[in-house]
């Protein structure tokens, strides 16, 4: 089993991820040593299109999977209520735009990163190793960069981390973050959600976790419906 303190940074670390968090324009959230996010309970902004009612009916799901949120990924907090995610707007890894209905029939483990985080790049090796172990027609870890600039420095950060399994999808306009935060999902970075194959948004997290721990994987296979 993976380490899970190792994706705690030193203070000095904690320090300069949170000043260029700040100068970038959202503030970094960190965990402490227990393994639990800074989680707050938010107040989730739903509309009322069809698409959300539809997810706001899948609340016994949302308590199963959220049953399964232990040991590493604990800090996962249930959808209150579940919400259609489906318009979220990033670029594909080619390059293109694309929207996260593009995923409809896949499980989605949607992740923020930026090359500033330091939570972040001790938390990318384990999700490109939940991608590569988990990945499938069904499943897929969406990991989604929003520092702003062009690719050079994202792409050296994927590099430098070892990260090989995950597509390189993109936001450089911040709109993606701030959509998360206006829905009350985004404290800062990174920032985690686990959505469905129809695009309801059934768990969220911010701060980073063990996403290659057992505990991690039975959380994906639950949420796959194959711990039912």
């Amino acid at each position: 089993m993976a380490d899970g303190n190792r994706f705690f940074p030193a203070p000095r670390l904690i320090l300069a991820a949170l000043v260029a968090g700040v100068l970038a324009g959202a503030v970094a959230v960190y965990v402490s040593e227990s393994g639990s996010g800074n989680n707050a309970p938010a107040q989730v902004a739903v509309g009322d299109s069809k698409d959300d009612v539809a997810c706001a009916a899948k609340a016994d799901r949302v308590k199963a999977v959220a049953a399964a949120a232990t040991g590493q990924v604990a800090a996962l907090l249930p959808a209150d209520p579940p919400q259609s995610l489906k318009g979220l707007a990033f670029n594909s890894p080619d390059g293109k735009p694309m929207t996260l209905a593009d995923h409809a029939g896949k499980t989605v483990l949607l992740n923020l990163w930026a090359t500033w985080c330091a939570p972040c790049r001790a938390e990318m090796p384990a999700l490109d190793a939940l991608q590569n172990e988990m990945g499938s027609d069904a499943f897929e870890v969406v990991a989604v960069n929003v520092d702003a600039g062009d690719d050079a420095k994202p792409k050296k950060f994927l590099e430098e981390t070892g990260v090989e399994a995950l597509g390189y999808y993109r936001d450089s306009t911040m709109a993606l973050f701030n959509d998360l935060k206006t829905r009350g999902l985004a404290l800062g970075l990174p920032v985690t959600m686990l959505i469905d194959s129809e695009g309801c948004l059934i768990a969220h997290m911010n701060g980073p976790a063990e996403w290659s721990s057992p505990d991690a994987k039975r959380l994906v296979e639950t949420a796959l419906g194959k711990s039912d």
